[in-house]
């Protein structure tokens, strides 16, 4: 048995896919085909379905017009090794139309949700230490892109 996320785009699904393929190391889009029967969403031909990897992560997709927004539902979260893993990943996601939220999260220009974490701060959340972990975590909830140093410092 296998499990695959399925991401439904409204439109623009190829360049969102290859933006996606473009921030984390060793992602594919491996596949884009159109729908070769007619669908509720239009004729054949019209709807297009790929199917790609992020990282370790397989997913599939499907351009086949308006239906439900993303939303913070369901995200894709990145957990970075370094803060500059964090800073490049937060940057290419703004400079692309990405708009800030709070504690690390940020959506994509295409309405996405993505959680860019540092991979410390699970460390700190997860520690024995509890006290440690409840200052992480309000250190956390006052930033909006994460930041390494600051969520040791607390």
């Amino acid at each position: 048995m296998k499990v695959i996320q399925n991401l439904w785009f409204e439109k623009d699904m190829e360049a969102a896919l290859g933006f996606y393929v473009s921030l984390v190391p060793g992602s594919t889009l491996d596949w884009v085909q159109p729908l070769p029967a007619d669908s509720p969403s239009g004729p054949a031909g019209t709807v297009l379905v790929a199917g790609f990897t992020l990282g370790d992560q397989n997913y599939m997709a499907i351009e086949a017009g308006p239906l439900d927004p993303f939303n913070h539902a369901f995200s894709i979260m990145v957990e970075c090794d370094s803060q500059a893993e964090v800073d490049r990943l937060w940057s290419a996601i703004k400079a692309n139309g990405g708009a800030e939220g709070q504690c690390g999260w940020i959506r994509d220009r295409w309405g996405l949700q993505w959680q860019i974490v540092p991979r410390r701060l699970g460390e700190l959340m997860n520690g024995a230490d509890r006290d440690r972990a409840k200052r992480a975590a309000k250190a956390m909830l006052g930033m909006v892109k994460l930041d390494v140093a600051a969520l040791e410092a607390a």
